[in-house]
């Protein structure tokens, strides 16, 4: 799949919010946590244009990533992408490329998932190890190599 990333601006943030609102809308549910305002404003008081990129396959928005430097590594955040192209190699490849970065850096990455997710799968395809869980989240790392 041919896709390219491109830094983040304000101007993506509603086209992200609304993708974060429909990706994360059936697991919320199941957890019984969606709220669709919630769901919005966290991403909205959260995003941060210098950590963010916007992924864009066959010139088209197709999703979105940050990888965010923190003490203890990286962390990946707001990693989601159109539900149209899930499932076709697409997410393996976007997180393929920031884990070779993150590798370079000699940096650990973590993250966290939502209980129940499908998404988790990919993530332990890629290396990450369970770190810990609460009643919502998952949490993940995985080592530099």
């Amino acid at each position: 799949m041919n896709w390219t990333v491109r830094s983040a601006t304000t101007a993506d943030i509603e086209v992200i919010v609304e993708l974060r609102a429909v990706v994360m809308r059936p697991d919320l549910e199941r957890l019984g946590r969606f709220d669709p305002h919630r769901v919005r404003q966290r991403f909205r008081d959260a995003f941060r244009a210098e950590h963010t990129s916007v992924i864009e396959s066959g010139g088209a928005f197709a999703g979105c990533v940050a990888l965010r430097p923190a003490a203890d590594g990286l962390w990946l955040e707001h990693f989601f992408l159109d539900p149209r192209l899930q499932g076709r190699g697409l997410g393996s490849a976007v997180l393929g490329s920031l884990l070779e970065r993150a590798d370079a850096e000699g940096a650990a990455v973590r993250l966290n998932v939502l209980r129940g997710s499908a998404a988790r799968r990919l993530y332990e395809r890629h290396g990450f190890t369970v770190e810990s869980e609460d009643p919502i989240d998952v949490f993940m790392v995985r080592a530099a190599r």
